[in-house]
């Protein structure tokens, strides 16, 4: 048989298929997923494969999912391949993420996907995306303007990294997901059923399910399906041959500059967590723009709390690399923040710190833990000099009703800035010295009774700073953390 020839080369091209593998199949009963069940099948004896198939319930054809459930379960039980029927709400994800109807379903699906493949210990994932399926995606990535990256199409096989614990200790391993058909066109598999007494089910007639949504041309892909590609065909009969071998190209480029990438950030990463990396700036500042790009992109990628950074936002971040000044920084969605500093370049969304409110003693000591720095406090009768004004400030210990609180900056709060000798809003003082929105809340507030008496590390209040007539003297002074 031509197509099972042509499915062997792929497999074998791709190496997408070893000895004794697991195979879970996602069946949705059409004709792609069937002839890939039926192909996979027939290799099974080649390989020793054990194969297993999973029917996803997306919930929005009601009125069709019954009879493709009791297809694929006969279709299955006929070929001796163990089945599993899941249903996943949809919709309802749809509005709880924001996602169309189209990627909630298939961010749904994978997650079923994960989860059988670690009930069955699956070594491959099977899809059924074809030839055709890869052309219409260069399409659509045209029109919506991607990059090489998607311009490079669907991936032959692909890593995916699952969530659940496939051994007993506890550990989690990769499965590779593989298209065995992503070579063969829409056209040859149709052939497939066309070629006599039907190769893969007891029903001659009933060969394959049809799936009623993949006629409406309201689907963007269906559209490009639908209308596009018949228009294209006729001028060029070759057309999905032609796009397949480009993006062939594409792909094969596209994982060169991936490994140029993946040895580049490795040297790159200076600090990471969950919701945040910092990256050695020098070597940010003198790449060219491809390689930057596909580094932050990468670098994003591989930080939970980073995802919602989407290209437009990586356009931002590389002017700041390359043209921003050390203290800049950009705010994102999501409260994300990409701070440029004077070595390093800071991605992250965790929350800004915020000073608690604490109690200084006097004379004492209070270790600010959430802001990195210590406030120590003494009574003397007499000093040597005034303080430097920021860090080190005198006041006149009759002027300052005790006990002294330390808190972070509160809604209303004024002072009368030293030297300044005008009341000013404490958010106005932040703006002028230009304190970053995200480090307001970590810069500690001095207070008596009601008084904002000190903004540690940048001003006192003039009305209670020593002057030459101070009798007793209170010195409060700010460090960081040792």
């Amino acid at each position: 048989m031509e197509l099972l020839k042509k499915v062997k080369e792929t497999i074998s091209k791709y190496s997408m298929l070893s000895e004794g593998d697991c195979v879970l199949i996602g069946l949705s009963g059409g004709p792609d997923s069937v002839c890939l069940a039926a192909i996979l099948d027939k290799l099974k004896k080649d390989f020793n494969l054990s194969l297993s198939a999973v029917y996803v319930d997306h919930g929005l054809r009601p009125d069709e999912v019954e009879a493709e459930k009791a297809f694929c379960r006969e279709f299955c039980d006929g070929f001796g391949i163990n089945f599993f029927c899941e249903s996943v709400d949809v919709k309802g994800h749809a509005s709880d993420t924001g996602l169309s109807k189209q990627e909630a379903a298939r961010e749904l699906r994978y997650k079923i996907f994960d989860e059988i493949s670690g009930k069955i210990s699956a070594t491959k994932i099977a899809l059924g995306h074809n030839a055709d399926d890869q052309a219409e995606t260069l399409l659509m990535m045209v029109l919506r303007g991607a990059g090489r990256k998607g311009l490079a199409g669907i991936p032959p096989v692909r890593d995916i990294a699952l969530s659940v614990q496939r051994s007993a200790l506890g550990v989690k391993k990769n499965v590779l997901i593989i298209r065995p058909l992503i070579e063969i066109e829409r056209k040859d598999i149709e052939e497939f059923f066309n070629s006599g007494p039907s190769p893969v089910t007891r029903h001659p007639s009933l060969p394959f399910m049809i799936d009623s949504s993949n006629l409406r041309k309201d689907y963007f892909r269906n559209w490009i399906r639908l209308t596009v590609m018949p228009e294209l065909r006729k001028r060029n009969p070759s057309l999905v041959q032609n796009i397949c071998r480009t993006m062939d190209i594409l792909r094969e480029e596209d994982n060169y500059l991936e490994i140029i990438v993946t040895k580049t950030l490795m040297k790159l990463i200076t600090n990471k967590t969950a919701d945040t990396i910092e990256l050695f700036l020098v070597p940010l500042e003198t790449m060219e723009k491809p390689i930057l790009r596909r580094v932050l992109r990468r670098a994003i990628d591989a930080t939970e709390g980073l995802r919602e950074i989407g290209f437009v936002h990586i356009e931002d971040i590389i002017n700041l690399v390359k043209k921003g000044a050390s203290g800049d920084r950009i705010y994102l969605p999501q409260g994300i923040r990409v701070i440029k500093s004077y070595a390093t370049l800071k991605l992250t969304s965790a929350p800004p710190v915020k000073i608690n409110s604490h109690s200084l003693d006097v004379p004492g000591e209070l270790a600010l833990k959430e802001a990195g720095v210590v406030i120590k406090s003494s009574l003397t009768g007499s000093v040597e000099g005034y303080g430097d004004g920021k860090s080190d400030i005198v006041f006149d210990a009759d002027k300052i009703n005790l006990p002294l609180t330390v808190r972070h900056r509160k809604e209303g709060d004024c002072f009368y800035p030293a030297g300044f000798g005008k009341r000013k809003k404490l958010q106005d003082f932040f703006v002028d010295e230009k304190i970053p929105r995200d480090k307001r809340d970590a810069v500690p507030v001095v207070v008596s009774g009601d008084d904002v008496v000190w903004i540690a590390g940048y001003r006192a209040d003039g009305r209670f700073t020593a002057t030459d007539r101070t009798e007793k003297f209170l010195r409060l002074i700010i460090s960081r953390m040792k």
